[in-house]
């Protein structure tokens, strides 16, 4: 039973949810490309800045409606009345900085020269991306990738993305693998090509 599974520590739900554990069991560590589903993840870790991740999945649907399914050229056209309505929502986290900084982000990924988001972010994923640590105490919050993605992104004009935020979009997309040695979740980990030495 999906109940008797090993997990890692932190997909425990409180009663009445499978929020925690359905998004650790089918999404977490799972590789994830397409621009608009690594925008999605980009501008979902930046609102989880300074609050749970809980508080996040049960506002993922409200956040999806409020960010037309995270369409990058829908959000990047948002102006000063969106920028109101959107600290309106109730639905959604209502934090100026960060409304406005998804809005940012969405023109940054238009502008990208030379490459593209899924691209540009994969070329950070390290060659080794499965080490299974025996604890959550091992597991890093920032490493020399995810500080040189942040220092990347803020150099084509995002905002913010820092290192922390950066190495939590790398665990949740399957550009690292940090589920626990002894988690149930398999995940495909082949070596990545191309990736860009912090």
């Amino acid at each position: 039973m999906d109940e008797d599974r090993v997990r890692c520590p932190w997909a425990v739900d409180p009663p009445g949810s499978t929020l925690y554990r359905d998004y650790h069991d089918e999404e977490w560590g799972r590789e994830l490309h397409g621009r608009d589903e690594l925008f999605e993840r980009l501008a979902l870790e930046a609102f989880q800045s300074g609050l749970s991740w809980l508080t996040i999945l049960r506002k993922r649907e409200a956040f999806r409606s409020a960010f037309a399914g995270f369409d990058v050229e829908v959000v990047a056209r948002y102006t000063d009345d969106d920028v109101a309505r959107l600290l309106g929502d109730a639905g959604i986290v209502r934090n100026r900085r960060k409304v406005e900084a998804v809005v940012a982000n969405a023109r940054a990924v238009l502008d990208l020269e030379g490459t593209d988001l899924d691209a540009l972010l994969w070329s950070f994923a390290p060659a080794r991306r499965a080490r299974r640590f025996r604890s959550v105490a091992e597991v890093p919050a920032v490493t020399p990738e995810s500080t040189a993605m942040a220092r990347e992104l803020k150099r084509r004009g995002f905002a913010f993305v820092g290192p922390t935020t950066a190495y939590a979009l790398m665990q949740a997309t399957g550009m690292v693998d940090d589920h626990l040695a002894d988690c149930w979740v398999e995940t495909d980990v082949r070596p990545v090509s191309g990736h860009i030495r912090a």
